[in-house]
């Protein structure tokens, strides 16, 4: 099995993630939310479809967690501007300090993988992840 790509990308990408979720763990922030901060913080207003989309999340676990987020005054909902009938999911103040404190640990595990391969194999290795991608 440690020969096939899927399996490799999968122990991965685990692995990666784990070294993050150790680091956000220290602030008791799971990995989602930071994903969901950094999502609302490039485009704030976002519906729980897109969110999902955008953070990996199926819509069940998405509602707990932003659920989870609202009560901790991280995330809110809202109408959408140009259909009232539709809610979107907003960063708050709050949620936006806390995001931009956390992506310096984003920030860090970037530049040692990078370190790890250098700059020239590390673009060449997201160009291939992001061509395997249907997204």
């Amino acid at each position: 099995m440690r020969d096939h790509l899927a399996y490799i990308i999968a122990s991965v990408s685990r692995q990666l993630e784990a070294e993050l979720a150790e680091k956000l763990g220290r602030d008791g922030i799971p990995i989602e939310q930071l994903r969901i901060l950094s999502a609302l913080a490039s485009q704030n207003g976002l519906s729980m479809g897109d969110l999902a989309v955008q953070v990996l999340v199926d819509a069940a676990t998405l509602t707990k967690i932003i659920d989870r987020m609202v009560s901790e005054a991280l995330v809110y909902r809202g109408p959408s501007p140009k259909d009232r009938r539709r809610v979107l999911i907003f960063i708050s103040a709050k949620g936006r300090t806390l995001h931009t404190r956390l992506s310096k640990a984003v920030r860090d595990q970037q530049r040692l993988i990078v370190a790890r391969l250098d700059t020239k194999r590390a673009e060449e290795l997201k160009n291939l992840l992001v061509s395997l991608s249907k997204n």
